[in-house]
């Protein structure tokens, strides 16, 4: 049978309990809603209302805590055992619990000769309140950080990474991804601004798939990638690059995208002219023959006809060009990532003709400032400039 349909104002008091109780078992905003006959808005008014921290009514009851817990009379047994001189596997005989349980409870709880009964049970019971309040509402200073790195349109995982380098010590500025995610995901936790969810690359507060790459034709002279030589695929020497182009407002417009196979660094070329091969041609030698000689190995392009003149262009640099298979984006993953993280700045209702080249060079240069897990959180800028002194 059917549910009803709850409006906020037709809420009972079961309503809103089973609301709560839902949330407390961690259930999503979405599945709370279809299964209490609610819309989503409402079951976020409920707990957005406060905060996410249940009311006092509908707070766990002692009884429906799990039997696996320690309870008081445990905890009354341990401060005897421990006074009496008993060692953790005499108390945990006794109580009929593994013995790493009664010893995490003592050491959690200020040890043998601090253990009090009454004050592990009242710390139990705090830590025991779900939801409990996250560490970004708990430490403003770490909340402000994290802010700061999402302005700088940083991804939640380089933001959670880069703390850990730069505050080792300090374990009150360190925050999971997944729990900046839900702050911007969930609203109504009041952890951080709604307006920062446009931030992350999408720009929406949700996950959704990646459309499929366009086929492509075949042109004369294409080398395949099944061609390319080992040490290119396995990234084991820097100066192979990937590229491709990123489209402007309705696909008349374009900028060439170069991103370097070992160390993510990155290089983008104006196209004002438009993307013909000619003009891509011109736009990947003036970018590329600025490069060490060293570090201009060869170019993986996918099959765009705008790289049908690559027999010049590799006359023109020394850069071997190889082609991608039909619809295999993954096989040029490191600028197909390059080019997502590129919309936040140029999303696709921008005419890239009114973009210049110094533009450009500052978004490069911010993208090659971002810490990357790949590069054991090291930025691209400072992998390329090893690279540039390896040999130097």
């Amino acid at each position: 049978m059917r549910r009803r349909r709850v409006q906020f104002g037709m809420l009972r008091d079961g309503d809103i309990a089973e609301i709560w109780q839902r949330f407390r078992t961690g259930e999503q905003q979405r599945d709370i809603a279809r299964a209490t006959g609610c819309s989503a808005a409402v079951v976020g008014r409920v707990i957005g209302a406060r905060g996410g921290v249940a009311p006092a009514r509908y707070a766990v009851p002692y009884w429906e805590r799990s039997p696996l817990r320690l309870h008081g009379t445990e905890r009354e047994e341990i401060s005897r055992g421990l006074r009496a001189g008993e060692s953790v596997r005499q108390i945990a005989h006794r109580l009929e619990r593994a013995p790493s349980t009664i010893s995490r409870e003592i050491r959690r709880n200020g040890g043998r000769v601090e253990y009090r009964a009454w004050n592990a049970q009242t710390a139990a019971r705090a830590r025991e309140r779900r939801p409990r309040v996250t560490r970004l509402a708990r430490h403003p200073r770490l909340r402000a950080e994290v802010e700061r790195m999402l302005l700088l349109r940083w991804s939640p995982v380089q933001i959670s990474r880069r703390l850990r380098l730069a505050h080792p010590h300090d374990r009150e500025m360190r925050v999971s991804h997944e729990t900046i995610y839900r702050a911007l995901y969930i609203q109504g936790r009041g952890e951080l601004r709604r307006e920062l969810a446009a931030c992350l690359r999408t720009g929406r507060a949700r996950r959704r798939a990646q459309a499929e790459v366009e086929d492509r034709g075949r042109m004369a002279g294409m080398v395949l990638i099944s061609e390319r030589p080992a040490e290119i695929a396995d990234r084991a020497v820097p100066g192979h690059w990937e590229g491709d182009l990123v489209l402007g407002r309705n696909g008349k417009s374009a900028i060439a995208t170069l991103v370097e196979r070992r160390t993510r660094y990155v290089l983008l070329a104006a196209l004002p002219g438009g993307r013909t091969a000619p003009e891509v041609r011109d736009a990947l030698v003036g970018a590329i023959t600025t490069l060490p000689a060293h570090l201009r190995q060869s170019l993986t392009w996918d099959r765009g006809h705008e790289m049908a003149d690559h027999l010049r262009f590799t006359i023109d640099t020394g850069v071997a060009v190889y082609f991608c298979d039909p619809h295999s984006p993954w096989q040029r993953g490191t600028n197909e990532n390059t080019n997502g993280l590129l919309r936040q700045y140029l999303p696709r209702s921008v005419d890239l003709r009114e973009v210049s080249q110094n533009q450009l060079d500052a978004i490069a240069a911010e993208l090659n400032g971002r810490p990357r897990q790949t590069l054991a959180w090291r930025s691209p800028s400072e992998a390329f400039a090893e690279a540039v002194a390896a040999t130097d």
